[in-house]
């Protein structure tokens, strides 16, 4: 028998299998359950502080420089000269305006210093270089949006805000076209009333800001936690975002590094858009799963570092969409819905050394060409059990884990009852093996045998 003749009869054989199961749901086969999945039984417990238990400060406010003291807090920073220290304790029912550089304004910690806004435009507003707020509370910001009402207003740089709280504003933190800032250790917290996203700010909102360092920030009840707009050269790490549309947004903001936060329970983790030169490194996202529902959302996003990154139980582990020449390398991506979904040309790329574990399905490919994602080192699936005849942990046949089999569960849900049935196991093993099957979707040309991540399962244990 000719080649010609033997590929002939394996594609004829995958277009039997394919029919018949299309056959078979046509005449109304119940659906079966996604096998993987595992969101019952995720132990996933974030170290976050109770936002409901804050006590207000009962005293009467104290403003201490240079040995005065003052029973106003604008009166005290008024008389402070470049290096003071300016101490606060108490309650301040006051707004705040800081003229003077090189200032530092310190609380007696945020339990006990609270500068309670008059529910008016900005709260605290640093308009000098230099200055460093510390352990205070600050609230009661305006609510209005259109005006940019935060709790504390930036407004010159190389300043820093720490281990202080923010709660009750719309905008929580506001960076506004400044260098070098850092803000650290604070605890955000919005208007938990106004439930309309539309109406709510940003817990820290960082606006044509460079070379500025975003550490440690708990922030939860606003519309997105780090908001980044044509900001550059901006390091983002150990932050921990909840209940918001968007843990982290990214918007025409190149440069920047985003390492070890934490997003959970919002709309989508991390939002990635219309930005390039990224790198979004060893961050968790978990039950992100609202209107959009993505783990990390890739829109329109360029020569982009996505590394080490753990994905667990969203909707989409990634969407990536309209976005080239990233390097998607070793993330866990595991017990999501869809653990990639790709579209819009979103073609050229690096996808290596990544754990794609118990998602209910490993990719969704919409487009009609097919991509190969490597040539020599590939992914782990947790469907896929390559053969590994060298024992070198890369397995020999490749795996297609969006093809015909994928496309025919997604226009014919009830299909999915048919994931382990014989006919389905003719399709993959074809695409497999068969070069001239070249239906749509993304081929992993050499599958791992084990999961690069050896501690994905602690997701699923708990004490």
């Amino acid at each position: 028998m000719s080649p010609l003749s033997h590929d002939f009869e394996r594609v004829f054989a995958v277009g039997t299998a394919v029919l018949l199961v299309l056959s078979v749901v046509a005449v109304g086969m119940a659906s079966a359950g996604e096998a993987d999945g595992t969101r019952d039984d995720l132990a996933f417990d974030p170290d976050v502080p109770d936002t409901g238990s804050f006590t207000t400060p009962s005293a009467d406010g104290t403003a201490t420089v240079d040995g005065q003291t003052y029973d106003s807090a604008q009166a005290a920073v008024d008389a402070a000269d470049s290096g003071d220290t300016v101490t606060l304790d108490g309650r301040f029912n006051e707004t705040l305006v800081v003229r003077t550089p090189n200032v530092t304004l310190s609380g007696s910690g945020s339990a006990s210093t609270l500068l309670h806004g008059d529910g008016d435009g900005d709260v605290l507003a640093v308009e000098a270089p230099g200055v460093t707020v510390s352990d205070i509370w600050v609230r009661n910001s305006g609510y209005s949006t259109a005006t940019n009402d935060a709790a504390i207003f930036v407004n010159a740089s190389e300043v820093t805000v720490r281990d202080s709280r923010v709660t009750d504003m719309t905008f929580g933190i506001w960076l506004d076209g400044v260098d070098d800032s850092e803000i650290q250790n604070n605890t955000i917290v919005g208007r938990e009333e106004i439930t309309q996203l539309t109406r709510r700010g940003n817990g820290i909102q960082i606006w044509k800001t460079e070379d500025s360092v975003i550490r440690n920030n708990d922030i939860t009840t606003v519309r997105d936690g780090l908001y980044f707009n044509w900001a550059k050269d901006v390091n983002a790490s150990a932050n921990t975002m909840w209940d918001l549309r968007y843990g982290v947004h990214y918007m025409y903001s190149d440069d920047s590094h985003l390492r070890d936060n934490t997003a959970f329970d919002n709309d989508v983790g991390y939002a990635l858009m219309v930005s390039k030169h990224l790198v979004i490194e060893d961050n968790v996202a978990v039950n992100n799963s609202g209107q959009s529902g993505h783990g990390i959302l890739v829109k329109s996003i360029d020569d982009t570092d996505i590394r080490g990154n753990h994905l667990v139980d969203n909707e989409n582990g990634l969407f990536v969409y309209n976005s080239v020449s990233n390097r998607i390398i070793g993330n866990l991506v595991v017990g999501n819905d869809v653990g990639v979904h790709i579209a819009a040309g979103s073609t050229d790329g690096t996808v290596t050394e990544n754990s794609f574990i118990r998602n209910n399905r490993p990719v969704l490919a919409v487009m009609s060409d097919q991509v190969h994602w490597n040539e020599s080192v590939g992914n782990y699936w947790s469907r896929a059990n390559p053969t590994d005849v060298d024992d070198d942990g890369v397995g020999d046949t490749r795996y297609q884990p969006a093809g015909t089999v994928q496309q025919v569960t997604a226009e014919k849900p009830a299909a999915r009852v048919f994931a382990s049935s014989p006919a389905f196991d003719a399709v993959r093993l074809a695409e497999s093996s068969v070069p001239v099957v070249q239906s749509p979707g993304v081929v992993d040309a050499r599958p791992l045998t084990e999961p690069p991540h050896e501690n994905w399962r602690s997701y699923y244990e708990r004490d």
